[in-house]
This record gives structure tokens, C-alpha cells and sequence, in this order.
């Protein structure tokens, strides 16, 4: 299923290679932020295209000595890969839209972002504002804020109509609640051929696919329960260990595939017909629409958890601003131009992505009347979680994916012992 808004999925756009002088030294060994034109990266889909190029016309229309220059991320395995290298070249843009939490300790640990706390005066009193309690999830360890909470897309389990209909299944109502509903509808599926798979996560061996699989279902399952808490890893609990039980039986069964798809491997599947359900946030309307005749329910848990209760999995993509930007006042200033009431609506509009507001119910009351689609991720906001913000994170979902590799995707092994050894290698990893 492709997120289009994710980090790790943003490369459709042409290779670039910003020029130093674009967002060079500048101010960056700690002198008073200066003014001036400045470089912005954004997602290659359609319509937050649409909405950055638009946001950017305005600003530009009003500050013809700060000119924002927008361009799609260049393209690369990741854009946690480009990025880090881009730091690494000090070629980096102004500011990355779409910046993953799970991405900001590594960059940190570069030196690539800027410590918006302590540069900005306003940072603190802006970022609490806009975004309220949801602040204190983005701060790094230092209590500082190295990245300005953007917008959220809470995953709901998306499922195929048509294709639940010719399996005989409700295609109305279903009965998605429980691990055990959702093995039972893939059983049909497959049997009756009305599809190849029931569910078709990335496959591959990128870290971050955790996020389409495991860690959705473990948050909605474990009542939002963050994959380390307390430098730990929490997993290994009950809630872990069925959320990892179902998976395996799903690849086991043959249910999932464990190969990498052919074509799109975040949207194809499911937007293609391959697969009879899809994990998403409120993104996927607009990657299905004219493609598949689709419902929503609220992710599955062991027990089945009212989904007025039932926790799901954040998908914050936020900004960065990086150290290498020359001119980082008028970054800021676009930053907070960009996330204005006015703004954050637009985004809602064009795209069906929520601004990560502590008023998000008035920004988006009327935009839920014309689209009562939205109404269920809307009402999600609230139960949505995020990645741990932990030093070294890269390297937790580098070891948790390894483990899935080895006893989940072939449907076989010792999910315990595996899981157990992985834990213990990610304590290690938190304290080191």
C-alpha cells in the first residue's frame, strides 16, 4: 500500500542536486538567522503538489527578496537515504515537507537539523499552539523540537466491494473487527479466487515497512502502545506477540504474499485488484478512486476493541529545517506561513491529509460535511500514535525487521524466541 505522503516513498521526481549556494554555510555556524531565498523539498503526490505549489505562489507574490524555490524530492532508495546524504554534502534543501519522526534522530545525529527551540524565539509558543498536547511526542530526548508537527493520516483497513461480494462476503458490513474475522474473510478470498491475496504490505527488506504491517495493527491491538517505551521494547507482551501471530498466519496461509509486487508496491496491490484489503491513512481515497470500489473500517485487534477506543498508527510526516540553509529566518517564516489556519485547511481540501492542530474539529468541520468519507480518520486523530522519538532508531527498526524477515514472512519459525532475541538486541542498542 503506498503512502504517498511518506517519507521513504517520495521518488518519482527527477534527480536534483541543490547547489551550496542555494542553502549554503550561510548563518549555519550559529550566527543570527538572515533573510533571503531559500530551497524547499516536497512530496511527488499529486495533490500536495497542487497545495505546495500553491502556497508557494502566495508567498512568493508578497516576498520578492525571499523567494521559496519548490521541487520534488529527488528520487533514491529512501529519502531517509538521500537526505542523509544530502547532510552528509551540506547540500541539503531549507526545508524538507514530509520529514518522518522516525527520521529526525538519525539526522540529528548528523548535525543536519536545526534546534528550532533555542534558534527561534517564538518555536515554543508557536509549535504549542498550533499542535497542543501532540507536542510533547516529537520532542528529542534533549526536550528539545527539531522538527514542526505537520500533519497526521490515522491508517484505517481499507477492503474491495466488488471483490468481497463476488467471496460471498458482506461487502456492506463486514466482519473485519478481530484477527480472527479478518483470517476468516482471507480463507474465502482465497478460496474463492475473488482476489490473488487478502492483504499485500511492502515486502522488502526497507525497515521502515514495519509501518504498513506490524506497527499499525500492534498499536491498535496494544491500545496505542509505542514499539520501545521507557528504553525498552514492548513487543514481546501479549498484544505483540498476537499481532505478530496473526501476520505469520497470514503469510503462512499464503493469505499475504511475501514477495516484493511487481508494480507499485504501496498502492498497487489493492488499487490494482491483487489484493482484497489494503492499509492506509485518508491518502488512499484519492490513489483509489476511479480504481477500486472501496469501504473503511477501523484496523482489527485480538479481541475486536470498539473502534471508538481502538488506537491506530499516526503516519506524522512533519518539516525539517536543515543546518546547511543559508537564509534560516525566511525558513522560518515560511514554515509558519505554510501551517496558518488558512493554510492547513487548504492542505485538508486538496489533499484529505489533517493538520496536526489541537483545533482541527473547527478547521475541518465543514470540510467533513461535503466529505463524510473523512469522518472516521477525523475522529481517529485523537487515538493516533507515532514512532518513539529514541536515539538510534534506525537501528531499532532495523533489528525488529530483521526478525520479521526470519520468522514472520516465510509463515514459519519461532516467533518467540525470535522476537525475544530481537528485544533484547534493541535494549542493548537504547542503552549503548
Amino acid at each position: 500500500m503506498r503512502r504517498f505522503p511518506r517519507v521513504t516513498v517520495l521518488a518519482a521526481a527527477a534527480a536534483l542536486v541543490l547547489p551550496l549556494s542555494a542553502c549554503g554555510s550561510g548563518d549555519a555556524g550559529g550566527g543570527r538567522p538572515t533573510s533571503g531565498p531559500i530551497d524547499i523539498w516536497y512530496s511527488t503526490n499529486e495533490q500536495e503538489q497542487a497545495w505546495a505549489k500553491a502556497t508557494v505562489a502566495a508567498w512568493n507574490a508578497e516576498h520578492t527578496k525571499e523567494k521559496v524555490t519548490a521541487k520534488a524530492v529527488p528520487s533514491g532508495k529512501s529519502t531517509e537515504d538521500v537526505i542523509g546524504a544530502a547532510i552528509t554534502a551540506g547540500n541539503t534543501p531549507c526545508l524538507l515537507y514530509n520529514t518522518a519522526p522516525a527520521a529526525v534522530a538519525a539526522f540529528q545525529k548528523q548535525g543536519g537539523l536545526v534546534n528550532l527551540s533555542d534558534t527561534f524565539g517564538d518555536a515554543e509558543s508557536f509549535i504549542k499552539k498550533r499542535s497542543g498536547d501532540a507536542v510533547g511526542g516529537f520532542r528529542s530526548p534533549d526536550g528539545k523540537l527539531y522538527q514542526v508537527p505537520w500533519k497526521t493520516n490515522p491508517f484505517m483497513l481499507y477492503y474491495n466491494k466488488d471483490v468481497f461480494k463476488k467471496a460471498g462476503l458482506d461487502a456492506e458490513n463486514p466482519e473485519l473487527s478481530t484477527y480472527d474475522d479478518v483470517l476468516a474473510v482471507a480463507k474465502k478470498i482465497k478460496s474463492s479466487k475473488a482476489a490473488k491475496f487478502a492483504l499485500y504490505p511492502p515486502a522488502t527488506s526497507d525497515y521502515t515497512n514495519a509501518l504498513f504491517d506490524f506497527y499499525p495493527l500492534y498499536l491498535a491491538n496494544s491500545g496505542g502502545k509505542q514499539l520501545v517505551k521507557d528504553k525498552k521494547a514492548t513487543f514481546t507482551s501479549k498484544a505483540g506477540r498476537q499481532t505478530l501471530g496473526f501476520w505469520q498466519h497470514m503469510y503462512a496461509n499464503g493469505y499475504s504474499s511475501p514477495e516484493a509486487y511487481s508494480g507499485d508496491m504501496w498502492a498497487g496491490p489493492f488499487a490494482d485488484g491483487v489484493a482484497a484489503m489494503g492499509i492506509a491513512g485518508p491518502w488512499g481515497k484519492g490513489q483509489f478512486d476511479g480504481k477500486v470500489k472501496y469501504g473503511v473500517v477501523p484496523l482489527p485487534t485480538a479481541e475486536g476493541i470498539p473502534a471508538d477506543k481502538t488506537s491506530t498508527f499516526a503516519d506524522s510526516k512533519n518539516v525539517g529545517l536543515f543546518t546547511s540553509c543559508k537564509h534560516k529566518r525566511t525558513a522560518w517564516e515560511f514554515t509558519k506561513f505554510s501551517m496558518s489556519a488558512k493554510n492547513d485547511a487548504a492542505l485538508l481540501e486538496e489533499t484529505g491529509q489533517f493538520p496536526t492542530r489541537s483545533d482541527v474539529a473547527a478547521v475541518a468541520g465543514g470540510y467533513l460535511k461535503d466529505h463524510p468519507f473523512y469522518q472516521p480518520f477525523a475522529d481517529a486523530v485523537p487515538r493516533a500514535v507515532d514512532v518513539p522519538n529514541i536515539a538510534g532508531s534506525t537501528e531499532v527498526w532495523k533489528t525488529f525487521r530483521t526478525a520479521w524477515e526470519d520468522a514472520v514472512l516465510p509463515g514459519k519459525g519461532d516467533v518467540k524466541s525470535t522476537f525475544d532475541k530481537a528485544a533484547q538486541q534493541i535494549d542493548d542498542q537504547i542503552v549503548g
